[in-house]
This record gives C-alpha cells, structure tokens and sequence, in this order.
C-alpha cells in the first residue's frame, strides 16, 4: 500500500495550525502545562511520553517530561542515537540516574521485537531495509532479543515489553498459526519473569486493526499477552478504531495505549496530526478507557513535525492531548 508520513500542514488548513502552534510561541517564556501538573496525581492513566519523540537526548527528554509537562512516567524507545536494547551496562546505569533525578518510572520497554520478516514467507512490502529507531535485529536474532528486553524490565523497573507480528504479508493465512505460536512462546517466557508482552497493532505489521487485534488475542489467551492499543496506526489504515475497533477488544487485556492522530489522504494515504487534530475519536476513546478501567501507561507517540523540530512538535501534540483529556472529563 502506498501509505507516506509526509507533514500534514496542508491537510489541517492554516487555522487549524495556528491554534496548534499558539503553545510553542509561548513555551520559551512559561510551559503551558504547569497548571495540568497539579492535578495529574488524580489522573487514572500513567501519562507519558515515548523519550525519543522529543530527543535523542536523553536527559534533556526526561527534564520536559518532568519539569514542563508535569509527569511521573516515560517510555524507553531509543537514546542517544541507540536502541534501548543496544545500551551498554554504563549507559543503562547513565539512563537509570537521568530517571531517578527526574523522578520518573517506565511504562515499558519499546522493543522492536519481532519487527522482521517472517521466515519463509515471501518478502513484505513492508519490510523496511533500514533501521527502525536505531535497531537492525533480523529474524535469527529474536530469541536474544526477547531475553535482552526481559533484562532490560529488571534494570529498569518495569513490567512491560512492547512486540509486534512481522512486517505485513499480502496473505498472512498460511502463516498466521505459526506466528501465533512465536507470539505465545514469548508470552510464556515472559511469563517466567512476571512480565507481561504488549503486542502493539502497526499497521506495516500482521496485526494493524481492532478487528485484527481482537482475532489474535483470542487465539493466544494466555493473561501476560496483552494489546498495545494504537487508535492512531488502526485509523492510518483505513479502519475506524473508536468505537468500532475498540469494541471488539477485550478490555481487560488492553496493557498500555499509544496516542498519536491521523489525517486521511486521497489513495489510501496519510499524514500524522497532533492529538486531536485528526480523525481519530480521542475524545470517546479515553473515556471509554477510563470507562473500562483502563489505569496503565497512556503514551504520546507524536509522529507528527508540522513545527519542525521533535521537540516543538511534541509540546503542541501534548497540549492537544491535554486538552482532549478534559473535554472527555478527564483530569490528568
């Protein structure tokens, strides 16, 4: 499919940019985000913020996450120009340090596990020849990687490995059980830790949908097997997450959240939005969560450049995302 992450100015008209970009002329002097903090000691999420969508600068993420937009947790993706899994023992001990200093936990650990082609299979579309988020592990190399992110929860004090299905096949049939399987026999080697896998739907990846999402949790039941929930990447295909691809899932086994927005384009194509900007109905969605007793990490994965930088874009997505909270009666 001929899917592009190209800016979405055009796509949100000029009035729509400015009101999104009023918080970044604003930033240098104040965070528009202070007042929100007081009250985020009542929110049912662990809001957060995937670390590399503000920088690869590790410190200086958690400073915005913590001082500015006033949160107690992140998500660990990639840092100082590596993958989380990548880090040596000294820059694990820098990472935890920056963490406690500024007084955050982790949601999970962003692994790009099983992000590959599958073997045997013909080659996807999707298979990407470059790396994703500093991480090149083919499919020979999951095994280690999977026992380098249970490694990895216990370093960082978390619970929660992200995983996806291989990249995208034309036709997963002839393929789906065995995958199912891999996916299972991760979740009982997890389940050796008490650590519980996030399969994340992606749309380059074999699980993209709500529908889709629902049919593969119910052929791997077992409890430590939950969904990374992404409204944002279901939308991006075409589907409609909220409400109709969230009401098919089992709500208790939605593990963490990934927040982001989408704007459709002519031919099957999209571009990414900052929260609430797009098509994706947060506003329904998160009070179906809370709803729904939904109280694990709720993460700003921003996409989103229209301002430019990772970081300027990051601070208008998070005011987005703060003021859908509240039109849903959220407080956060």
């Amino acid at each position: 499919m001929g899917y592009t992450r190209r800016r979405v100015l055009a796509g949100l008209g000029l009035a729509g940019l400015e009101a999104a970009m009023s918080p970044i002329k604003k930033a240098a002097a104040s965070s528009p985000f202070k007042s929100w903090a007081a009250v985020a000691g009542s929110c049912p999420f662990r809001l957060a913020v995937i670390s590399d969508e503000i920088t690869q600068d590790f410190e200086r993420a958690c400073q915005i996450v913590s001082a500015d937009f006033g949160l107690h947790w992140i998500e660990l993706r990639s840092m100082w120009d590596k993958n989380v899994t990548k880090l040596d023992a000294k820059q694990v001990e820098d990472a935890r340090k920056i963490l406690a200093k500024n007084n955050l936990q982790v949601t999970d650990i962003a692994s790009p596990l099983f992000k590959t082609d599958w073997p045997g299979a013909p080659r996807s579309s999707q298979s990407e020849a470059r790396d994703q988020f500093h991480a090149d592990f083919d499919a020979s190399g999951q095994d280690r990687l999977l026992k380098r992110c249970i490694s990895l929860c216990k370093s960082f004090n978390t619970d929660r490995i992200r995983c996806f299905d291989y990249w995208r096949l034309d036709d997963q049939k002839p393929y789906r059980a065995a995958i199912n399987a891999k996916l299972q026999q991760a979740a009982e080697r997890c389940a050796k830790d008490n650590i519980i896998l996030l399969l994340e739907n992606e749309m380059s990846c074999n699980t993209a949908t709500g529908e889709e999402s629902a049919t593969v949790l119910k052929a791997i039941p077992n409890r430590n097997f939950m969904l990374n929930w992404d409204p944002g990447n279901a939308a991006a295909l075409g589907s409609t997450p909220y409400p109709t691809g969230y009401e098919l899932l089992p709500k208790d086994r939605v593990g963490h959240c990934h927040c982001k927005d989408v704007v459709s384009k002519p031919d099957h194509k999209y571009d990414w939005a900052p929260v609430g900007a797009g098509s994706v109905d947060w506003v329904g969605q998160l009070h179906a969560l809370q709803r729904d007793g939904f109280h694990y990490g709720l993460s700003l994965e921003t996409h989103w450049r229209g301002p430019g930088t990772p970081e300027a874009s990051t601070r208008v997505s998070m005011d987005g995302l703060k003021k859908t909270l509240t039109k849903a009666g959220i407080s956060c």
